[in-house]
């Protein structure tokens, strides 16, 4: 009998030992990266071709796109707030831009997020590749990230 209380007492004085070590080692989670909004759209469809002033005018005549010589911007209202407008760029760009690098694919897609300095610090953190510094433009604020297959992604937060 007294091999079994000694049995029980070890294991529960293990299993309270281990949860103190556990609390006192892991690194808590800051419940701020947990709710934090990431990718809330789709800020924009960038893809090359041989010539955009061709491409831009087959979509204007046959699919009615309002375009300009930087594609098309779609306009739409927030869900949650129908006073907000947001838009989402269509752009056609030379086969021979170098603006995709240092990806080699076809296309480059713009995410709209919130707090883009923010999810930088997270994404450094996470060890994804930032291509280049955060850029302030009277659009909003832009960075260049790679994913796993090496797309070059454009994270966009507008003003």
């Amino acid at each position: 009998m007294n091999k079994i209380i000694i049995l029980i007492t070890g294991l529960l004085a293990s299993f309270c030992f281990g949860f103190a070590a556990r609390s006192i080692i892991v690194k808590p989670i800051n419940s701020n990266t947990i709710n934090m909004k990431k990718v809330t759209g789709i800020g924009g469809i960038f893809f090359k071709c041989k010539d955009p002033k061709a491409v831009n005018e087959w979509y204007k005549t046959h699919l009615g796109f309002d375009t300009s010589p930087y594609g098309t911007s779609f306009e739409w209202r927030d869900m949650e707030d129908s006073t907000k407008k947001g838009l989402t760029q269509w752009n056609p760009f030379a086969e021979t831009t170098k603006y995709f690098e240092p990806s080699t694919k076809e296309f480059m897609i713009n995410y709209r997020v919130e707090n883009l300095e923010a999810l930088v610090e997270q994404l450094k953190h996470e060890g994804v590749t930032i291509v280049d510094k955060i850029e302030d433009s009277e659009y909003g604020k832009f960075v260049h990230i790679m994913d796993i297959e090496g797309n070059k992604i454009e994270l966009w937060e507008p003003k």
